[in-house]
């Protein structure tokens, strides 16, 4: 049904069609998609597990018989929830609101060189130049500077929006790098100071296109 109304809109192309969210996470995990409609109730994982194991986040419309799931698919920042059967004029609706996000995000205002992370009671800036990357470890992130290190409770998806894209990539699930610190990169891993980063097959690509390659 969704693959039938997708064909309708001339903007998209779809990438694949899954019937589990293991298919879907190989497919996910070797190309990037800009958008996602994602069911909750399938066999073994669950559409929210899955957002949980992606290495990059494309907006997602829910798709689902049930509305239960809404609460818990919105704490996950889903651009719609559709409910099931799916009408046209709704489903259009949900891609006007990606491709409206799609387009704004392409004309953003420019992105600030300074950030500032909480540490001790206190808010402390620092220069997006002197950030190395940026590692998950659980409910927190560490951010690695020239001089050190600072852990915030926070997303990496919440950091990814906010950082300049065009400085800064997510390479792995754990992973976003500052561009202009790479050392070396070799097969599925890059160096950035001491530290050897993994990059994800989804990430390679974009990874590569983003470098100046004599």
């Amino acid at each position: 049904m969704l693959e039938h109304l997708c064909a309708k809109r001339p903007e998209l192309t779809v990438a694949g069609v899954c019937s589990s969210a293991e298919e879907a996470l190989q497919i996910l995990d070797r190309q990037r998609v800009e958008l996602l409609f994602l069911d909750v109730e399938m066999p073994g994982m669950t559409g929210l597990q899955l957002l949980d194991l992606l290495p990059y986040t494309p907006h997602v419309v829910m798709t689902t018989s049930k509305t239960e799931y809404a609460f818990d698919a919105f704490q996950y920042q889903v651009v719609d929830y559709l409910k099931k059967p799916v009408t046209l004029p709704r489903f259009s609706q949900a891609v006007d609101k990606v491709l409206e996000l799609l387009k704004s995000a392409t004309s953003q205002a420019p992105s600030p060189t300074d950030i500032y992370v909480r540490s001790d009671g206190r808010f402390i800036r620092l220069s997006l130049d002197d950030v190395l990357y940026i590692e998950n470890i659980g409910d927190y992130v560490k951010i690695r500077t020239v001089n050190q290190s600072h852990v915030v409770h926070t997303t990496m998806k919440n950091l990814e929006e906010k950082l300049d894209p065009k400085r800064f990539l997510r390479v792995h699930r754990t992973f976003i790098v500052n561009l202009g610190r790479i050392v070396d990169i070799e097969e599925n891993t890059l160096v950035i100071s001491d530290k050897v980063i993994p990059i994800s097959r989804a990430n390679k690509a974009e990874l590569m296109n983003r470098l100046t390659i004599l």
